[in-house]
C-alpha cells in the first residue's frame, strides 16, 4: 500500500511538473487539530516552519507528501465546503501521507466534530527553490 502511495505521488508530480501556473485539485484526508499540549510536537502554537498559529488566519498543515506537489510553506489552499483560503503553515508528521490537518485554535469541539472525512484542495503549485 505504502508503495502504491509513492508511486501515485511521483506520477502526479510528473506529469504536474509542467503545470505549475495551473491550478491543481486533489481529494485528500481531512482531520482538524488545536494548539493544545498533546495534539501538536514541541510549543503547541508554533507551526513547523515557525510561524506563529494564530486563529485568525486560517491555516493548514500538511503531510510531507504534499509539498512535493507544491503544497510548500504558505501556499494557498482553497478546501472545498469551506470559504476563503487557508495557508499552509505547519507539516505532519512522516506517517501521514495524502492528508492535510486544518487549525481550529483551541477549539477542540469544533475539531471533533469536523472529524475525519475526504474533501478535495485546490491549489497552485509554488516552484521549488533552486
Amino acid at each position: 500500500m505504502k508503495l502504491f502511495s509513492s508511486l501515485r505521488v511521483l506520477f502526479l508530480v510528473l506529469v504536474c511538473s509542467s503545470c505549475v501556473r495551473d491550478e491543481m485539485t486533489m481529494e485528500v484526508m481531512g482531520t482538524a487539530y488545536n494548539a493544545l499540549p498533546g495534539q501538536t510536537q514541541g510549543d503547541p502554537e508554533i507551526g513547523a516552519w515557525g510561524d506563529k498559529l494564530d486563529v485568525n488566519i486560517p491555516s493548514i498543515a500538511v503531510s510531507r507528501d504534499l509539498i512535493n506537489l507544491g503544497l510548500m510553506h504558505n501556499t494557498k489552499v482553497r478546501i472545498e465546503g469551506f470559504s476563503g483560503y487557508y495557508l499552509v503553515r505547519d507539516k505532519l508528521n512522516k506517517r501521514f501521507t495524502q492528508q492535510i490537518d486544518i487549525f481550529m485554535g483551541s477549539d477542540r469541539d469544533a475539531a471533533i466534530v469536523f472529524g475525519k472525512k475526504t474533501v478535495r484542495i485546490y491549489w497552485t503549485p509554488v516552484p521549488a527553490k533552486k
